[in-house]
């Protein structure tokens, strides 16, 4: 064994789909019973303000793996595949020398909510599992069931459904079985994720788990009265066709046993993984937990996921434990600096010891994670972007291109085509009022709205136009764009590792250097680059 590559780490990355922090018991929801990842929070350091770059599945999840925006890596909406000239996290990892494997949900290749059955260049096809892999080992009546079949208590329990039936499951399988394998050559450094489709519908688990919520009301608190009056259009719509579905605004909790009983179980089956490291690999392994989005569950009288920065929608888990050597003194921290899923791969590189690329649009979270004095920023800020719900098909929704800041408990989101928002969750918590025309908060307005026009040209965001601007908000038109100073920079692009240094469109000379910030989130507090130590 080499000394130099048996101290580099791995890595253990698992996530679920559509589990905000509102439905974890770490987040402060006991009853929802979520004990392995409670414990993962008790031992580690949990972010109490993480945050999605897209309330959307395929998005969310090409910004985690890429550390790239989703506009700017191709799937920026359900339906897109990743675009093939940017790597992403398996393809970066295992150029590292690392072992690399996936397992679970993907719906990152542009094919349909199963996937291909293809395992993509980067991951050990020996332990890919995604969704038509699946539905590959049922029968054609066992499809049907899994997708249509068992959407109450009683189907799951006449079915007498178990645990091995499940997808997660079987997930937990490979990924405990990949961790235990790569154990074996401590040689070479691991990178694992686990992905697991569930608490996302059709909920399918065991029954058992469901049957503690047989008769449980979620309180949705005041945000379920929300009229949304002063606020986006696509709102009221939204929550229209919720009611077209018959359920309405005045209900005041949200009941749904297999949702829960499946948040429930998916925590069980993520326990697993949890207990294959600390069996195998627990002394220079990081368990990195997260979630893509939330779910509405009725709040503002709107359900599902879209066009949104409410918490229910955007705040999601973010759960990081050390290796166990680490955990003395670094357990049950909670940072008070809003992050998010931008940051996760450039974290990770840090803390491999390796250089972040410039083109990485993200922040270390690795001066936060190792306590390091003033790393730890309050004020420092985030972005959520949404384009539209799905392309092909045009299940719902449309084009609804949202771009939006937070920073501390304030969140601007500029709708393009639609009424902006601006809540200040000090005073307003369940973000009922729209304070966008509040001259109170024009100043924290303005300035919200120049850091975010800022950010979209620092990135190169290709939706960027001088519409984002003028808004009906404000008097002054040209903050950052206008068509008379032309387009702020060239065509600019930054070395990402792999591709050829860039060339001046002008003068086809080599670009003079990467700007003084790269990381999107441009805060002193996160370092954007680190180079081995």
């Amino acid at each position: 064994m080499t000394s130099e590559r048996a101290a580099r780490p791995n890595f253990v990355v698992i996530m679920t789909d559509t589990q905000a922090t509102n439905v974890l018991g770490c987040y402060g929801h006991p009853e929802l019973r979520t004990p392995r990842l409670d414990g993962l929070a008790a031992e580690g350091i949990t972010f109490d303000r993480a945050y999605t770059t897209s309330p959307l599945c395929t998005p969310a999840r090409a910004a985690l793996f890429t550390g790239r925006y989703p506009q700017n890596c191709g799937a920026w909406v359900n339906g897109l595949p990743l675009g093939t000239s940017f790597p992403h996290l398996g393809q970066r990892f295992r150029d590292l020398g690392y072992r690399t494997a996936y397992t679970g949900k993907w719906h990152l290749d542009g094919h349909d909510y199963f996937g291909t059955g293809r395992c993509p260049d980067g991951w050990d096809d020996a332990y890919w599992y995604d969704g038509r892999r699946h539905l590959d080992s049922l029968s054609e009546a066992e499809r049907v069931l899994w997708r249509q079949g068992l959407r109450t208590y009683e189907a799951l329990k006449e079915h007498d459904v178990k645990e091995d039936w499940c997808w997660g499951d079987r997930v937990s399988d490979r990924a405990a079985r990949f961790v235990e394998d790569a154990a074996r050559t401590p040689d070479q450094p691991f990178l694992l994720v686990a992905s697991y489709d569930e608490p996302h519908g059709p909920f399918t688990c065991p029954p058992e788990y469901a049957e503690p919520f047989l008769d449980y009301k979620y309180p949705l608190g005041p945000a379920a009265f929300d009229d949304l009056a002063g606020k986006p259009s696509h709102q009221r719509e939204w929550a229209a066709m919720r009611e077209r579905q018959g359920l309405t605004r005045s209900e005041h909790a949200q009941i749904n046993p297999l949702y829960f009983g499946c948040n429930s179980w998916v925590d069980q089956e993520i326990g697993r993984v949890i207990d294959a490291v600390d069996r195998f690999a627990p002394d220079n392994t990081w368990i990195i937990f997260t979630s893509d989005h939330g779910e509405m569950m009725g709040s503002h009288g709107i359900n599902s996921k879209g066009a949104t920065v409410y918490q229910e929608m955007a705040n999601i888990p973010l759960i990081v434990r050390p290796p166990r050597p680490e955990l003395r003194g670094r357990r049950g921290i909670r940072p008070g600096a809003a992050v998010s899923h931008i940051d996760v791969l450039p974290t990770l590189l840090d803390l491999s010891g390796h250089d972040i690329p410039p083109a990485l649009e993200g922040g270390s979270l690795a001066p936060i994670l190792r306590g390091d004095a003033g790393a730890d920023d309050p004020d420092r800020s985030v972005f959520v972007v949404f384009h539209r719900y799905e392309l092909p098909g045009d299940g719902q929704g449309g084009f609804t291109p949202m771009r939006a800041i937070v920073k501390g408990d304030r969140k601007l989101a500029v709708h393009l085509l639609d009424t902006d928002e601006l809540y200040d969750r000090t005073d307003d918590p369940y973000e009922l009022r729209n304070r966008i025309d509040d001259p109170a908060l024009a100043g924290t307005r303005d300035a919200l709205h120049d850091e975010l026009l800022d950010w979209m040209y620092r990135v190169r965001d290709p939706f960027r136009s001088p519409a984002w601007e003028r808004r009906p908000w404000r008097e002054s038109s040209s903050h950052r764009l206008t068509w008379q100073g032309g387009w702020k920079g060239e065509r600019q692009g930054w070395e990402d590792g792999y591709a050829p240094t860039r060339l001046n469109y002008g003068s086809g000379l080599l670009l003079e250097g990467p700007p003084a910030t790269p990381s999107a989130t441009a805060q002193p507090a996160v370092r954007p680059g680190a180079g081995p130590r």
